[in-house]
């Protein structure tokens, strides 16, 4: 079972909400995030919460677009994604780490260790 949820396919200006159930990480990570896939492309962080401080990174693409917010007594993630572009389609995954990031390296997908399976993301006429 995935731990994210809440893809689809949408138009583009279309909004989706991505759920992801971190129960399954382990519970001392020190930061969690949302991370994309495209077809042919290199996986990339979207937005990731460093949790020492609450500090949050966005990619430059969805800044003003995305919003990531957490449910910590829930232990649940989510991306609130507006206004969303062809090129925001791909495979989204949650992750987490135990790795505490320097604040250049927040969100590089190679600290992850801790990964969903991915819910698919397409906008779309």
């Amino acid at each position: 079972e995935s731990a994210e949820s809440g893809g689809g396919l949408v138009p583009p200006g279309g909004s989706l909400r991505l759920s992801c159930v971190t129960s399954g990480f382990p519970s001392d990570y020190f930061e969690i995030g949302w991370f994309r896939q495209a077809p042919g492309k290199n996986r990339e962080g979207v937005s990731c919460i460093r949790s020492v401080d609450n500090l949050i990174r966005y990619t430059e693409s969805v800044k003003g677009r995305f919003t990531v917010f957490r449910d910590t007594e829930k232990k649940m993630m989510y991306l609130q994604m507006n206004n969303l572009k062809p090129e925001d389609t791909g495979t989204y995954y949650c992750a987490a780490t135990r790795y505490v990031p320097p604040i250049q390296r927040v969100c590089w997908p190679a600290d992850f260790e801790s990964w969903g399976q991915g819910t698919q993301v397409t906008v779309s006429l």
